[in-house]
């Protein structure tokens, strides 16, 4: 079954973390059960205070497009500059407890992380109809592989590509060019799917890929929004019902 609007691809590229992976959603359940557990030792401190102070540092942090590219790189060390920066803000001097939450919060995560409702059975659906997938993820080789073997992902994918291994990330545009050249698929005949609006549409519509957002919180566009997705989905299930 297809939309009367859609084409059914020779190649669907597919995003990981927020696309196949409720990461976001093992984020923030993560950084609750620790801001529960340090809170208590930090005088006048609440736990919603610190959850509240550590989500503000997060958006300070990923904002900034360098520190942006350094962290998804170097995640230890990013975590550890959102939490000292959520203590100095608070004025609290206690770097070491600060880089223990940032270190439990990066060994915790990748063991709360799982797929999204029914997108596995949506990877098999993709696959067994013949197109070809591809995985493309920002980040770092070593986190980035742990959730690939940990789900089994690779097999359901002809390319995988982690932003560290190959030297660079969405949404530069040699990392699809690549992708392309490696599925032997023209940019028409691909769609891109993927919940970050820079990376996964704004990207690859460059180039002519057909670019599905994945509004999997369906906040629906920002306002200040300039980027304008070929197709709004809420899930890979919903995707899967057009192919």
């Amino acid at each position: 079954m297809i939309d009367e609007f859609l084409t059914i691809p020779k190649a669907i590229l597919l995003d990981m973390d927020d696309t196949i992976l409720a990461s976001r959603q093992a984020s923030r359940e993560c950084w609750t059960d620790l801001c529960n557990r340090h809170a208590p030792r930090i005088n006048g401190v609440t736990p919603q205070k610190l959850f509240a102070a550590i989500y503000e540092s997060i958006q300070w942090y990923w904002e900034d497009s360098e520190r942006n590219n350094w962290g998804r790189i170097h995640p230890i060390q990013a975590y550890r500059r959102v939490v000292t920066h959520a203590f100095r803000r608070m004025g609290i001097d206690a770097a070491e407890v600060a880089h223990e939450i940032a270190d439990a919060f990066h060994m915790k995560r990748i063991h709360m992380i799982q797929p999204f409702p029914g997108a596995i059975d949506a990877l098999r659906h993709f696959r067994d109809t013949g197109i070809r997938l591809a995985l493309i993820t920002n980040g770092s080789k070593k986190m980035q592989r742990q959730k690939i073997d940990k789900f089994k992902l690779d097999r359901f994918f002809d390319c995988v590509l982690i932003e560290d291994e190959f030297g660079a990330g969405k949404p530069d545009e040699r990392v699809f060019l690549h992708v392309l050249e490696q599925l032997q698929v023209k940019p028409q005949n691909t769609w891109m799917v993927g919940d970050n609006l820079a990376c996964d549409v704004e990207g690859p519509q460059r180039l002519g890929i057909f670019s599905i957002w994945n509004d999997f919180e369906r906040s629906g566009l920002p306002d200040t929004a300039t980027v304008r997705p070929d197709k709004v989905i809420h899930s890979l299930s919903e995707l899967a019902a057009y192919v």
